[in-house]
């Protein structure tokens, strides 16, 4: 089965949600973004957020998270059901990274996937080049991530 089998284009798909909590977002900025509105709640209060809020790197690789959560999920779904899920391979990249808003400590933001496109590729015979939306909203349904995102399919 081709992700393009599974997934019609412009098939919006959720791929699950992440709750943002004090402590993993002061554990991921601690590693990766320590800058004081990540690290800190009560210093976070004079900058320019007015409260802790996460990474947008962190806001991203819960997008990871969640999607590689879905995708072993839908994997096993599929190998149940007697079909050979897509067999997805590394990402060649993404464009168009929108920290759209931030994400404030306790929201919950739901990630979302859809299929843009999808072709074979003429300079690496038996690869598939599948491009993708990502959008990610909070509980408000406000948008908080956009990017376009690309991974790649072996036929």
């Amino acid at each position: 089965m081709k992700m393009a089998e599974l997934h019609k284009p412009d098939t919006r798909v959720n791929v699950g949600t992440y709750t943002f909590t004090d402590e993993k977002i002061i554990r991921f900025a601690r590693s990766f973004d320590p800058q004081p509105f990540h690290v800190d709640a009560e210093a976070a209060k004079d900058y320019v957020f007015g409260g802790l809020c996460a990474s947008g790197w962190h806001t991203a690789a819960a997008w990871m998270q969640t999607f590689l959560g879905y995708w072993q999920r839908e994997s096993e779904r599929l190998t149940r059901e007697g079909q050979e899920p897509p067999k997805l391979g590394p990402s060649p990249g993404f464009t168009s990274l929108k920290w759209l808003r931030p994400v404030f400590a306790g929201e919950t933001v739901t990630y979302y996937v859809t299929l843009t496109g999808s072709r074979a590729l003429a300079s690496r015979p038996g690869l598939i080049l599948n491009t993708t939306l990502v959008e990610a909203e909070n509980q408000d349904q406000l948008p908080v991530l956009r990017f376009d995102g690309s991974v790649l399919e072996y036929e």
